[in-house]
């Protein structure tokens, strides 16, 4: 009897760190920027993962993928960030198998976004996935997980009211300066990086203020003029940022640098400066509290700001879990399908191919052999064996990679599950 090898096995994971453990300046650490992205998926194929995806935004970075050990994603990770395998240990997570498929769908339908509803994960997570597609580095598996994902989100928001009303990290920007900055109105503000939460902001703050009151700066002086061209808004160089932090009230932050752009050397004050870091890694250096004119805001407090919108958000809830359980269950019935089917094939025709060999030896001993009647016969027969078969590897209580791998020992089969 032949030696049976198996296959080297691996699991689906996600790992990462969120708003929910790690603060900004944890979360800053293990950021990754673009080119840090392309890294990690680069290293991934070198390694022989199969299959990855990586999104990083302001409240998490996480991977999603095959491995055989969770600490080979861990370490890419790791080794393309400033975070630690020992501050990944405390303030990180490592969900697999049914764990990290429930998480996937949480975090793409908003329910596991710092502000209940905010659907702009699922837009990062499409990101991600074209990504990978570009590497090779999608499988089936995850190519039909990413459009569950992605269908999901769109019957939650077309389906509930999760995401009624304006709330994001950027309105509740905008919701704090107008509580808590009088005369509004009248107030200087600055625009200090374009990306999408400092548009966002900028677009929020044009709805309710005059527009000659705002100025923006970004580092690319193209993209600032971009966004003041279609808002009417004043843009300078960022050579001027430190004079235009003096005539401030208010001061947008939202830069996508790795280290901070505004600390407290710059700031000679000589009036009252609200500061919103709506940044990861943090943009602001938290020295600037040492100037008495300064008062700090950083997104992770904005996010606590709890209001009616939120409250009704939370009512929809039940309606949006419904949805990821009906769509993560069509999932997995086509994945369980998926590993036992190919086996199913291979042992039905493992049986015929026993049955060709004893109808061809019998037929040379009796030359009166019945050789329709016995193919009905024996075509019944393997029908019956290999739907009992099925039907055990159907059951919920069957793990079906242990069985499979049971069945190719036992009938010495060879299938192919990529």
């Amino acid at each position: 009897m032949e030696n049976y090898t198996p296959v080297k096995q691996t699991t689906f994971y996600a790992i990462g760190l969120s708003y929910k453990k790690a603060d900004a300046e944890i979360r800053g650490k293990f950021s990754l920027d673009e080119k840090a992205k392309k890294s990690v998926l680069e290293q991934a194929k070198a390694n022989g993962i199969e299959s990855l995806l990586v999104t990083s935004t302001c409240n998490r970075t996480e991977v999603y993928g095959f491995a055989e050990h969770p600490f080979q994603l861990i370490q890419l990770l790791c080794q393309n960030s400033m975070g630690t395998v020992e501050e990944f240990q405390k303030y990180a997570y490592i969900y697999k198998h049914k764990e990290a498929l429930n998480h996937m769908f949480r975090v793409g339908t908003g329910l596991d976004s710092q502000i209940l509803g905010d659907f702009e994960i699922i837009a990062q997570i499409k990101h991600a996935y074209n990504e990978s597609r570009q590497l090779n580095l999608v499988n089936a598996y995850l190519d039909r997980l990413v459009n569950a994902v992605i269908q999901a989100s769109k019957k939650v928001k077309n389906e509930t009211e999760i995401s009624s009303g304006a709330t994001s990290v950027s309105f509740a920007a905008v919701q704090y300066i107008f509580k808590n900055v009088a005369d509004i109105s009248n107030k200087n503000i600055l625009l200090f990086g374009t990306g999408k939460i400092g548009r966002n902001t900028c677009e929020n703050l044009v709805k309710h203020s005059k527009h000659d009151q705002i100025t923006l700066i970004n580092r690319t002086k193209d993209k600032a003029e971009k966004l003041a061209k279609k808002l009417d808004l004043i843009v300078k160089d960022y050579s001027d940022l430190q004079i235009e932090l003096q005539k401030a009230d208010v001061a947008v932050v939202a830069t996508g640098a790795l280290n901070p752009t505004v600390d407290l050397d710059i700031l000679n004050l000589k009036k009252p400066l609200l500061i919103l870091d709506l940044s990861i890694p943090k943009n602001v250096n938290e020295n600037v509290k040492e100037n008495p004119l300064v008062t700090l805001i950083h997104m992770d407090q904005l996010a606590q700001i709890t209001d009616e919108t939120i409250e009704k958000r939370k009512l929809h809830i039940p309606a949006a879990e419904a949805i990821i359980n009906e769509v993560l269950g069509e999932f997995q019935t086509w994945s369980k399908g998926r590993k036992y089917a190919p086996t199913i094939h291979a042992l039905k025709a493992k049986l015929n191919a026993i049955k060709e060999s004893e109808i061809n030896h019998l037929k040379k001993k009796n030359a009166d052999f019945n050789d329709e009647y016995t193919e009905i016969i024996t075509a019944k027969l393997i029908q019956k064996i290999t739907s009992h078969f099925a039907n055990h590897l159907k059951d919920d209580n069957t793990v079906v990679e242990e069985s499979v791998e049971w069945i190719n020992k036992v009938f010495q089969i060879e299938t192919s599950n990529s």
